[in-house]
């Protein structure tokens, strides 16, 4: 970084998330001068702890694969999921652009991806819901090839790595659950975890790159192949403005105070206010003190994009069906006296497990997406008490898919016993005494679920009867995929609270996104996108990836705009958006 006072640039970008490296690298290959100054002093933000899916419908990927779908479809699946969040405008404009947005990655950029196309929407039963070819996430990368640009990128989440190793979603993550049900499985785990070992004896640090990881490390080499300066430890402490614009921030850095000229624009891209413990007891629900939740994204996203954004006039939209990205998340006691945050994505879905209330009884269809299930335990916690459930198999269960952070055979389960982590109990009635469960509210729901359970049936919440429920669910288990009894012990649970991805609630924007002040006219020279932007599915959660998707392609957007381009930079068969 230079040892400067003052620095110019064409775009100025505020965060290294999917949305900020987007912006940035589409600005540079633009030919402007981009600089993106991060305030952790590692690049990647939520992002890179993320699963890294992106949802993109009539995506280049699907249509190779020959998933040709007429954008209407998506279009009116999100009609009916929004309802009156619903805006044409900002959901034309990611309809129409997120296409062009993935073509022109995998055309210009080290950015590639690999399909989701088995991947269905959340709500089936809802009228234009997909059961595939909407989703996307970065193709595998090579650390190696980052260079030594890798140092200076975030790793893995602790909690969902395995000494460091990131499982990919899909055929990975496969081969991990059925290690000791398959030899092929058993081999790919073998291979996997055996250049994981070398890579961290040789490297200190996991070099087989996915997910969230993967997209960051491909969005960065993108940007350093493009010239883009990339500051960390660089936070911005105010923005500047003429009487017309926004023309640039201030940065501290390492090297003491810059200021930094943007002749174009500045792109807010913080990732949202998931830990502004001011604004969750403002606008989060059952969250009293602001400290009642657990959020996933790293402790940096804490709301400076919105706060910069409202010192230059922009303001913030709150009218939203939830301003969080609601997320279940368990807390593990780590060894070294840290907590760490366990988002309970995989198992739900799996036969052979329920959550239940302090009550006992159940209260969602568990095998729905990770948005609904917190939803409905915040709605079903009886006012007053701890949001809270718990997560109940028996140990035959968790030694075939895990529990949390415990992992399944052949991952050692006791230490988190010792810890407390999970709950034990020979018994129901024990389980119950250990987790402050009304033991005789259990029994009575086990009873019921398990008579229904031995048929393959969930007659309370229908799980098991959409293609998302029956996609994380185990194809093994018939006639169900979701559904099993539970029935002999011992007993565990694990307790499961109220989390989130990011927050939903944000700066307004239009559809160029420009933020809009309180007038709803665009502040010349200031954009937002990713966490720092209201999600244009307004509050609402239809599908995985409904948050990297809308914040690679606004990032998209956002510079495209600000270069004054027009004609997009590659053809691509739109026949199905005729």
């Amino acid at each position: 970084m230079p040892a400067l006072s003052d620095i110019d640039c064409d775009v100025l970008v505020v965060g290294s998330g999917a949305a900020g490296l987007s912006a940035a690298v589409t600005a540079a290959w633009h030919g402007l001068k981009v600089i993106v100054v991060e305030k952790d002093p590692v690049f990647g933000g939520a992002t890179a702890w993320s699963g890294g899916w992106a949802w993109v419908p009539c995506n280049p990927l699907a249509r190779r694969a020959g998933i040709v779908e007429d954008v209407e479809l998506p279009r009116t699946y999100l009609r009916h999921e929004l309802g009156e969040h619903y805006d044409p405008a900002m959901i034309d404009a990611f309809l129409e652009t997120g296409p062009r947005m993935v073509a022109f990655f995998e055309q210009h950029t080290a950015l590639q991806f690999a399909d989701g196309n088995a991947i269905a929407d959340i709500h089936g039963e809802t009228p234009g819901a997909g059961t595939g070819g909407r989703s996307v996430i970065a193709a595998p990368y090579d650390g190696r090839k980052v260079g030594r640009l890798l140092k200076r990128l975030r790793t893995t989440m602790r909690e969902t790595s395995f000494m460091g190793m990131p499982i990919m979603a899909g055929a990975d993550l496969s081969a991990f659950l059925n290690l000791n049900r398959s030899l092929s499985a058993a081999w790919h785990v073998t291979r996997r975890f055996t250049r994981h070992l070398l890579d961290l004896a040789l490297h200190g640090r996991a070099m087989q790159l996915v997910n969230g990881v993967a997209l960051v490390a491909r969005l960065a080499k993108s940007a350093e192949d493009l010239g883009v300066l990339l500051w960390e430890s660089a936070p911005v402490t105010e923005l500047l403005r003429d009487e017309s614009r926004i023309t640039g921030a201030r940065v501290n850095t390492a090297k003491g105070p810059i200021t930094v000229h943007a002749r174009k624009a500045v792109v807010l891209a913080a990732g949202g206010f998931a830990n502004d413990i001011e604004r969750r007891k403002a606008l989060f629900p059952r969250t009293p003190t602001g400290h009642e939740h657990w959020a996933l994204p790293p402790p940096a996203v804490n709301g400076d994009g919105l706060r910069l954004g409202e010192t230059a006039g922009g303001r913030i939209d709150t009218d939203v069906a939830s301003p969080v990205a609601w997320a279940p998340v368990s807390q593990v006691p780590h060894s070294d006296g840290s907590i760490g945050h366990f988002p309970h994505i995989i198992e739900r879905g799996k036969p052979g497990i329920i959550g239940v209330l302090r009550n006992g009884q159940r209260f969602v269809n568990e095998a729905n997406g990770y948005y609904d299930y917190v939803s409905a335990m915040v709605a079903a916690a009886p006012e007053g008490e701890e949001v809270a459930s718990w997560l109940i198999c028996t140990r035959a269960f968790q030694r075939r898919y895990g529990l949390g952070m415990s992992r399944p055979f052949p991952v050692p389960v006791s230490v988190f016993i010792r810890s407390g982590y999970l709950k034990t109990g020979n018994t129901l009635e024990e389980l119950a005494t250990a987790c402050g469960i009304d033991p005789n509210g259990l029994r009575a729901t086990l009873h019921d679920y398990n008579h229904h359970a031995r048929h393959g049936e969930d007659p309370l919440f229908g799980r098991g009867s959409t293609p998302y429920n029956r996609k994380q669910g185990d194809p093994a288990q018939q006639p169900n995929p979701c559904v099993a009894p539970i029935e002999h012990g011992p007993f565990y649970a694990v307790k499961v609270q109220p989390g989130c991805f990011g927050t939903f609630a944000g700066l307004k924007v239009n559809p160029h996104a420009q933020v809009l002040d309180a007038e709803d006219r665009p502040i010349a020279g200031l954009y937002a996108a990713g966490g720092d932007m209201a999600s244009i599915m307004g509050g609402h959660y239809p599908a995985g990836g409904i948050n990297l998707g809308p914040a690679l392609t606004f990032g998209y957007i956002a510079a495209r705009h600000m270069a004054g381009v027009t004609a997009f930079e590659q053809e691509i068969d739109h026949a199905a958006h005729r």
